[in-house]
């Protein structure tokens, strides 16, 4: 077995070799030679790889199952914090329900809303304004709000019989009182065409801090008080500027709050009724002054 084993080890030493030389010559023939080798022994190796080829496939489906496992335990989290979220909102929900009941709230009957399917945007640079499918015969009036699930979009400008336009805040026309909270100060909300319109007139700007609650005040009578605007925030050029909380970008639904404008007092005195004198009866005054006459003459 020693001579025959030596022979092998010479005879596969010796084609190493030549294979060797055969990939290292640089020659045309040769070249047509290596690529006829490769088309012919290459595809014939696919059993060879085939193992490496499906181990691999092994360890990449079972890090995605690792994936999936973590992705699902996590979702699970979420979902058992999403499932206390609800129940402490079902609560809160009784709660208010109870105490509502205690204090026998009335609720204003006119703030009662229209939700209306956005059906187009103007798409002008100088006029920012979308179009709803609700209307005159939806009892829709000039000035009432239209706000998305959370903050305050704009007001109604423009009324069809079965459309009516909302301009947005962000428009040039757009001036909105509003209210900054904690610190109670007043500015007017004002559009500039951009999606963050301008806070001005701010009765004292140095009470006011980025982060700050924006709502409407009320004044003027056309929107109601407390609507949510968003949060103050300061510009690039560093004005004060209002963060909407309502996503403009992506507005499909329109709430379209009923509000009617409420009775300015001018007087505060005219709630009250005058004053008038308690005039006593003759007979009375008659008895009262004989009883008088009748003690001093005793």
């Amino acid at each position: 077995m020693g001579p025959v084993r030596r022979l092998l080890v010479g005879v596969l030493v010796l084609f190493m070799f030549t294979m060797f030389l055969v990939w290292r010559v640089d020659n045309p023939r040769v070249e047509r030679f290596r690529m006829i080798v490769i088309d012919a022994v290459v595809p014939n190796l696919n059993w060879a790889t085939a193992p490496v080829t499906g181990v691999m496939n092994l360890l990449s489906d079972f890090q995605s199952y690792q994936r999936l496992a973590h992705q699902n335990s996590d979702l699970r989290r979420e979902l058992q914090d999403m499932k206390s979220w609800r129940e402490a909102a079902i609560q809160l929900d009784q709660e208010n329900a109870r105490l509502r009941d205690l204090i026998n709230v009335q609720l204003d009957p006119q703030l009662t809303r229209i939700t209306g399917v956005v059906l187009a945007d103007s798409g002008s640079p100088f006029r920012q304004s979308v179009l709803l499918n609700v209307g005159a015969r939806d009892g829709i009036l000039d000035g009432w709000p239209a706000m998305d699930g959370i903050g305050l979009v704009g007001r109604i400008s423009g009324i069809g019989n079965e459309t009516s336009r909302v301009i947005l805040v962000t428009d040039t026309s757009s001036q909105i009182p509003v209210t900054i909270q904690p610190s109670g100060q007043r500015a007017i909300l004002s559009g500039d065409n951009t999606i963050n319109p301008l806070l001005q007139f701010i009765e004292d700007p140095d009470q006011v801090r980025p982060g700050d609650r924006i709502v409407s005040s009320g004044d003027g009578g056309v929107f109601p008080a407390d609507l949510l605007v968003g949060q103050l925030a300061r510009g690039t050029d560093g004005r004060p500027r209002a963060r909407l909380s309502a996503d403009l970008e992506r507005i499909e639904f329109l709430r379209v709050l009923r509000s009617q404008p409420t009775m300015r007092i001018d007087e505060a005195g005219s709630l009250l009724a005058p004053l008038t004198t308690p005039v006593l009866p003759i007979e009375a005054n008659n008895q009262d002054t004989e009883l008088s006459e009748s003690g001093s003459d005793g």
